[in-house]
Formats: C-alpha cells, sequence, structure tokens
C-alpha cells in the first residue's frame, strides 16, 4: 500500500480567492492558442489550484513542497463549495477543446483530466466532510508524522522548520472546524462506526501530550540539525515550545476529548458504508473511483468468492512441500504460528532481512525491465507514533534526490514477525512495485497533473502485480515464500469479499472478520485490524485484485499477439510509461503498444 492519503476526497481545501477569471472564461493566451497549447494550460491551471486547495494531499504527500506552510479549512462548507465551484469551471473549460484536433498524447491528458474531474464532481453530493476523522488517516496525525523529519515534509533546512511551524499552528483551527462538522454529521446521522471511532483514539492521544519530551509536533526541536546557527536554534526552539504548547497540545486534547466524549456516545452500531444516508449511492461512488470501472459490488463479491477458491488449490498444493497434511483451510493459520517460520528476536534482524531479499530482487531486475529508478530504495521501520494503526506501505523519494523511496516495515513484536511473506510484501512495497511505479513516474516528462495524480486501482494493482514477479525471479522457489504470496493473495481476493459484505450486502464487522479468520488464516487481531481499515476506507483495497488482474490479462494478450515478439521487459516499461491511468485506457494503451511491435 503506498502512504496513499490522496484516497480520501474529503482531504481537499479551498483558498480559491488566490484565482480570478471569470467563471467559463479561458485567459486570452490560452483562447488564442492550439488546442494542445490550451490543453496544457488547463491542465496546469487545475494541478496548481488543486495543489493551492490541497498543499498537503495533493502537493506535499506528492512531492512539491511549495505549499508545506499551509493548511487551509478544506473541510470548511464554504471551502468545500469553492471547491467544487472550481472542478465545474475547468470541466466546462476542458469541453470546449476539441479533442479531435489533439494528439494521441494530448487526447490520453484531456481523457485523463476529463475522468479526474468526473470522478471528483460525482462525490459533490455526498457529505465526506462531516467524517473528517478516522485511525488511518486524518490530517493531525499526519501532520505529527512529518514532525519526525522522515516524511514527504522535508525538515532539513531553517525555511523548512518554519513552514512546518505555520503548517502546524493552523491545526487548532483545523480541529474547531472539525468538531464542527461532527456535531453536524451526529445531527444527521452521518458518523463513525463505532470500532473505527475506538481505533482512531489511538493515534490521537499522544497528540495532545503537554510533555515536550514525548510530542510528537515538538519533534523537530528534538532532532534539530547541528548545522543551523545558534540565532536560529533559540529562535526556533522559542517559536516550537510556544506553539505547541499553547495551541498545538491543547487543541489535540479538546479533539480527542470530544471524540472520546460525545462522538464515541454518538457513533453508529451499524458498520457499513451503505447504513449512511444514500449509503449505496455513495458507496458506488467510492467504487467507481477506486477501481476505475462500472462494476457492481455484486460482481465484485462473486469475482472475490472465485479467486478465493483459486487460490485456495494452489495452498492445497504447496501444503505437502511444507509438510502439513491437515485440513487445506487450516493451513494457512498453521503457516501463521508454525515456530519454523518465527526466527527472528530483534527488528534489526527483520530489517537485515528485508535488504537480503532486495539484493536477491536487484539481480534478477534486468531480465524483466529495460529501466530501473534512478531513486535508491531504503528500508526503515514504521515510526512508534504510528505503528499501530499501520500497514507496512512506501512513500516516495524526494525529486531533488534529498530523500531516497523509503519501504517502511511494520514491525511490532520480532518473535511474531512471519517470515513466509517478507518476499512477497518487498516485491509489491519495494521494487519492483510501489518503488519502480512511483520512481520512473517522478524521471518522465509529463504535465504536473500527471505525475502527481494517484490511481489506486493503477498503483496498487501494479504492487500487487509485482508480487507475482518472484516467481519470474525464481524466489518462490522456496516453498515457504511461495505459501507467503498465496497468503498475501488470497487476502486481496478476499478484501474483494468482505469490502462488498460490509458496504453493499449488509455485513457485520464480526462476520467479515469471521470470513476474514476462515480463509486469510489470521489472528483474531490481525482480522481486526483489517476489517477496520476496510470500514475506514470503502472500496480502497478493491483496486488490488482488480487492478493486478487486469495487468495479468494485458499481459496474456500480447503474449498471444506477438509471439516470439513478445518481450517481458518491454511490456512492463509499457505498462508503466504514462504513469498511472485508469484501467479501461490502460487496457487502449497496451492494445496500441502491441499494435507497435507487430
Amino acid at each position: 500500500m503506498i502512504l496513499n492519503r490522496t484516497l480520501w476526497v474529503a482531504a481537499l481545501s479551498g483558498v480559491l480567492a488566490l484565482f480570478q477569471p471569470p467563471v467559463d472564461a479561458a485567459p486570452a493566451s490560452a483562447r488564442d492558442a492550439t488546442p494542445g497549447a490550451a490543453l496544457a494550460t488547463l491542465a496546469s491551471q487545475y494541478y496548481d489550484e488543486q495543489a493551492r486547495l490541497d498543499p498537503v494531499y495533493t502537493a506535499t504527500l506528492a512531492g512539491d513542497n511549495r505549499f508545506d506552510d499551509q493548511l487551509p479549512l478544506s473541510i470548511a462548507p464554504r471551502e468545500r463549495k469553492q471547491r467544487f465551484a472550481m472542478y465545474h469551471r475547468i470541466e466546462r473549460r476542458l469541453a470546449a477543446i476539441d479533442r479531435a484536433q489533439l494528439s494521441p498524447a494530448d487526447q490520453l491528458t484531456h481523457d485523463l483530466l476529463a475522468r479526474e474531474l468526473r470522478t471528483r464532481i460525482g462525490f459533490e453530493a455526498f457529505d465526506d466532510h462531516l467524517l473528517p476523522l478516522q485511525q488511518l488517516d486524518s490530517i493531525p496525525v499526519l501532520l505529527a508524522t512529518f514532525g519526525s523529519g522522515q516524511g514527504e515534509q522535508p525538515l532539513k533546512t531553517v525555511a523548512q522548520y518554519d513552514a512546518y511551524l505555520k503548517r502546524i499552528a493552523r491545526l487548532p483551527a483545523w480541529v474547531d472546524q472539525a468538531i464542527a462538522n461532527m456535531r453536524e454529521g451526529m445531527r444527521r446521522g452521518i458518523v463513525q462506526p463505532k470500532a473505527v471511532v475506538v481505533a482512531m483514539l489511538g493515534p490521537l492521544r499522544p497528540l495532545g501530550d503537554a510533555s515536550l519530551d514525548k510530542n510528537a509536533f515538538y519533534a523537530p526541536i528534538r532532532n534539530l540539525p547541528a548545522s543551523f546557527g545558534e540565532a536560529d536554534r533559540r529562535r526556533l526552539t522559542a517559536a516550537y515550545r510556544d506553539v505547541v504548547t499553547h495551541r498545538v497540545a491543547p487543541a489535540m486534547r479538546k479533539l480527542t476529548a470530544f471524540a472520546e466524549g460525545d462522538y464515541l456516545a454518538a457513533a453508529r452500531s451499524t458498520d457499513g458504508w451503505g447504513a449512511l444516508p444514500n449509503g449505496p449511492a455513495w458507496y458506488r461512488q467510492w467504487v467507481r473511483d477506486q477501481t476505475t470501472t462500472e462494476l457492481g459490488p455484486d460482481e465484485i463479491h462473486a469475482m472475490g468468492l472465485a479467486e478465493v477458491a483459486r487460490i485456495q488449490g494452489e495452498l492445497a498444493k504447496v501444503a505437502p512441500q511444507l509438510g502439513y497434511d491437515g485440513d487445506p483451510k487450516g493451513l494457512l493459520g498453521w503457516v501463521r504460528t508454525n515456530p519454523t517460520f518465527l526466527p527472528y528476536r530483534s527488528e534489526a534482524e527483520i530489517l537485515q532481512a528485508y535488504r537480503g531479499i532486495n539484493e536477491r530482487v536487484k539481480a534478477s531486475l534486468p531480465q524483466l525491465f529495460g529501466r530501473v529508478p534512478k531513486a535508491p530504495l531504503e528500508i526503515r521501520p514504521e515510526p512508534e507514533l504510528t505503528k499501530d494503526s499501520a500497514s507496512d506501505h512506501y512513500s516516495l523519494p524526494a525529486e531533488d534526490g534529498s530523500r531516497p523511496g523509503i519501504f517502511w516495515a511494520v514491525i511490532h513484536d520480532p518473535a511474531a514477525y512471519d517470515k513466509t511473506t517478507m518476499t512477497a510484501l518487498f516485491l509489491h512495497e519495494g521494487q519492483p512495485g510501489h518503488h519502480f511505479q512511483m520512481g520512473l513516474l517522478q524521471e518522465l516528462t509529463l504535465l504536473e497533473f500527471r505525475k502527481r495524480v494517484w490511481i489506486n486501482a493503477f498503483g496498487e494493482g501494479w504492487g500487487l502485480y509485482a508480487e507475482t514477479l518472484g516467481r519470474e525471479m525464481g524466489l518462490y522457489d522456496d516453498p515457504a515464500a511461495w505459501v507467503g504470496e498465496l497468503r498475501l493473495e488470497i487476502a486481496r481476493a478476499a478484501r474483494l469479499v468482505v469490502d462488498t459484505g460490509l458496504h453493499a450486502k449488509g455485513w457485520s464487522r464480526e462476520q467479515a472478520m469471521a470470513y476474514w479468520q476462515a480463509n486469510v488464516g489470521a489472528s483474531p487481531e490481525q482480522a481486526r485490524n483489517q476489517i477496520e481499515r476496510y470500514m475506514a476506507w470503502p472500496a480502497q483495497a478493491l483496486g488490488y485484485k482488480i487492478g493486478s488482474l487486469k495487468i495479468q490479462e494485458l499481459r496474456e494478450r500480447a503474449k498471444q499477439a506477438l509471439g516470439d515478439r513478445f518481450s517481458m521487459p518491454a511490456f512492463h516499461d509499457a505498462v508503466l510509461a504514462e504513469g498511472g491511468l485508469p484501467l479501461s485506457v490502460l487496457d487502449a494503451q497496451i492494445d496500441r503498444w502491441i499494435a507497435s511491435r507487430r
């Protein structure tokens, strides 16, 4: 999973006063330009406005650090209205550009921008701003993780320290708006499930710690670079102490008290999105957004059941190679608890094992890829602040080379860390998964809009597809590593079942947890963590399997069409050549690539 807080449309913001052209009028230079130039101008304007509206999710997390001192009230009703007005204005101007007069490359940009706008506008009817908090992804927790200096907001210069200070100083206003929104949600029945509220309290509570030695927002001062001059050190220390002590920490205590008091008491007993007002239509919009398809929940549910059954057949085949002769349905639980597969006693051992996997992967990459990212990849443990609610994930490198791509490994108890899934997990989160997808994207010459957009079904679909490449690399000749890949793959298939079950079929949290434990071999705690993730992020989990199946389908199509002319490195380079694409657009792109190879 890429650290993809861009998933939440609710995280957008509004400062449209910076942009005041007439509602439907393009600048004179754009009106007089060629269709291609007009499109480039419009796409650039859209990205720039969106980055200013949404400086955290659209800009900072995507590697654009121009607005690292900004935190607009994205969740305020007035800003939300302005944001959707901007989408409609850009959409009208895009419709005025004759697509037929564009080059194939510009037609692709046109189609991507049209889809982006259509998807965002599709959420206008739903009150996402009334749900500003959940356990996986919220503004306060995200900004706190930035304070470590290891995240997407850099903290290496005095100017960067000043920018972060300005950003967190705006948190109290955000907290007041979030509480106001949640109270409105309580009045209208748009609230989080009780389990999600309980889960989100864990990351929130430490953010109000009165001790500067512990508060995450004061971490930049605890880690002041030795290169800073004495005057800057004194000024920054005093400023951070004042802002964190008197503004940020009290605001976070206020938010936590509200969440664990009034909000928890009003939280709903239902678990799926479908139970919300207009919930079924809302969930269908999430499905469109996260899968880039028109597949319905029933189709996706059936797809998941079929994939679970197929993978269970593969597990039955590998069981004897592991010395297991019991009921095949019990294999994954047996693997999870077998001491043979739990060899580690320290975090350092696990990180070193991942580095060993990385070395084996790097030796095999030339046979599968023509291009590799220039940015290095590092393996780091997940910070304590977010460890309890995080999944293993990747964060992209800085474009100026100051930060590598990072695979974050979530390690709770080293003695309980299962080695069987490590190879597949690294292929997904590290290379050739998200590191290739995002690292190579940074090197492409594309409009900013194209470089920064995140398309879940493509990104997570590529990550899951990358796991399967362990076969070509010889990494799954080890039955333990192969059963680990199957464990991860059956989980992605089961996601199709439980996500649609929760949000479209009325499943309870407990029903989904029971299905998860029975089919994925998870412990009760692992099942709870996963199911509560799907409750908080509707449809996000669908993108993995749906996207991976599409890439596998396209690879088989290319092999059948090209025969001896098929090249695995060329195919993979073609899939990644244009950055993230909706699945239907990727399908057409690969068809064109096949035609060119003939």
